[in-house]
């Protein structure tokens, strides 16, 4: 995973996943068939495991909108660190393969796909408690706070400090409440 995430899909090499693993050539395509593989289970375990913690995370929030506002604002002080210049492998893996029509771009979109539908759980949850208007459309918002987030990792990602990224995902959360 660290491999993928840290290169892309197209720059990680054969070589360079064998020495992360620790694995021979042989185990490798015993165990995963080929790198193409690989890449779909390393996509399909980030994924599940975000959605899976971030799914809690909504559930035991006092309301979803403290569940949007602590996960922005969160992503904007991550501003300078490691994690930040990585970026999110779901967001990379997009911005890298969407445009393809390969099996590996299908999972990156089918990640993008979860994420929204998270953020759509969480935008009928402040609607419904009255911290978003109800007539808003939440598709649409859903939408938007994944754009939001894919924006806010890139932007991280090309360097951007705290001072840049905290009042841009302020603005973006003004937006759902307006």
């Amino acid at each position: 995973m660290q491999v993928f995430w840290a290169r892309g899909y197209d720059s990680a090499s054969t070589r360079d996943l064998l020495e992360a693993m620790g694995l021979s050539r042989s185990s490798l395509y015993q165990t995963f068939g080929n790198k193409e593989q690989l890449y779909l289970e390393v996509l399909r375990r980030y994924r599940e495991a975000l959605i899976d913690r971030l799914s809690r995370r909504l559930e035991a929030a006092p309301s979803a909108m403290a569940f949007l506002e602590s996960l922005f604002c969160e992503t904007a002080n991550e501003a300078g660190s490691e994690r930040a210049t990585r970026g999110c492998l779901i967001f990379n893996s997009a911005s890298e393969l969407s445009q393809r029509d390969t099996l590996p771009s299908q999972h990156a979109r089918q990640s993008m796909a979860a994420i929204t539908a998270l953020f759509h759980q969480a935008v009928a949850r402040a609607q419904a408690e009255g911290d978003i208007a109800p007539d808003r459309n939440t598709d649409a918002l859903a939408s938007y706070l994944t754009m939001g987030m894919a924006g806010l990792r890139t932007l991280l990602k090309s360097g951007a400090d705290a001072g840049q990224a905290g009042p841009a995902a302020e603005l973006l959360l003004d937006g759902l409440r307006h």
